[in-house]
């Protein structure tokens, strides 16, 4: 069975369980496990993958409740590396980011991000592994990082492994006077999948997004907006043979609309729409489509079948609450 190595920071969330942290008499925080790349991992994982998971962790007990928590769902963290004091947090400022997305990061100075060349060992990293998935937001901390992404890549690379990634855009994130215009073209360079949105693409590869798109937007309108979007990326980046966009809309705070469409050289469609007024949790609903498209992909399902699976579980990730999903699809 394919090997799935995910490669990024593990995170964990602060919310308060009202629409302020402050509100007198129930002034109270819930706390959850998470990270793009680790979000993805245990979707994998639940799916029934064989997935492994490398990040930078302390020599804590918190630390070590943290690996225990994503090694009990089923993924194997032995090649995460033991380093640094901290683990990067990020403060949800309404309850499960229903009717605010506001996001506080602390992220400096976290063992992850001090990471350098001489703690990784490649030959340990990427053994028994074919496919490797990256996020957008491991460059976005620092120009060392950017670097780091690169020579990790690099290696996937020479060892003929899949490389997919998801174009997360933060721009709280990128604050080391580089865009990501600057970075990440040379990054995805490497990769085979590409997932993100049109508009993601458009800020981190240049590929073409018009003015004026909004929730009222014709379906159709924004197929063919993906299409030329995708268009570009695979005219521009020749080792993409895989591209997927989400398109997600609210109108209010437990609101979502939700659809995706999937590239390649010679297919291009798009799942159907799902939308409720029941969202549990937003967070993390990317990185389940993201899960649910490697899964497909490695399964080789058709175009279709690709598309309808990915949409499928972001969509399902709206009705658990935290950050990791549940790996179904509906």
């Amino acid at each position: 069975m394919p090997q799935i190595l995910t490669f990024g920071e593990i995170l964990y969330r602060l919310q308060s369980e009202n629409e302020s942290i402050f509100e007198a008499g129930s002034n109270r925080l819930k706390i959850f496990p998470g990270g793009s790349e680790a979000n993805v991992a245990v979707g994998l994982a639940q799916m029934g993958d064989q997935v492994q998971y490398c990040s930078a962790f302390p020599d804590n007990v918190f630390a070590n409740d943290l690996k225990n928590t994503l090694e009990n769902l089923g993924v194997d963290c032995s090649k995460s590396i033991i380093s640094g004091n901290r683990i990067g947090s990020y403060l949800l400022l309404s309850a499960n980011g229903l009717s605010s997305g506001e996001v506080v990061y602390d992220r400096k100075y976290s063992s992850f991000s001090l990471l350098k060349l001489e703690n990784l060992d490649f030959d340990k990293l990427f053994d028994d592994v074919n496919w490797l998935h990256w996020s957008a937001l491991t460059p976005a901390l620092s120009l060392g990082m950017a670097e780091l992404m690169e020579q990790v890549l690099n290696e996937a690379n020479k060892r003929n492994i899949t490389i997919s990634v998801d174009l997360n855009y933060r721009n709280k994130l990128w604050k080391y006077g580089k865009s990501p215009l600057e970075i990440m073209p040379e990054l995805v360079r490497y990769c085979d999948v590409i997932m993100g949105n049109i508009w993601a693409a458009n800020n981190m590869l240049g590929s073409p997004v018009e003015a004026g798109l909004t929730r009222n937007t014709e379906k159709d309108k924004y197929f063919d907006c993906s299409q030329k979007s995708s268009d570009y990326i695979f005219n521009h980046f020749p080792k993409a043979k895989h591209i997927a966009n989400t398109f997600r809309f609210m109108d209010h705070s437990k609101h979502n609309l939700f659809f995706g469409t999937y590239h390649s050289h010679s297919e291009n469609t798009i799942s159907d729409t799902y939308e409720t007024q029941e969202v549990i949790d937003r967070i993390g609903s990317g990185d389940a489509f993201m899960a649910g498209l490697i899964h497909a992909l490695i399964n080789n399902m058709s175009a279709q079948e690709i598309v309808n699976f990915a949409t499928a579980a972001g969509y399902q990730k709206l009705f658990v609450e935290g950050d990791f999903g549940n790996g179904k699809a509906i």
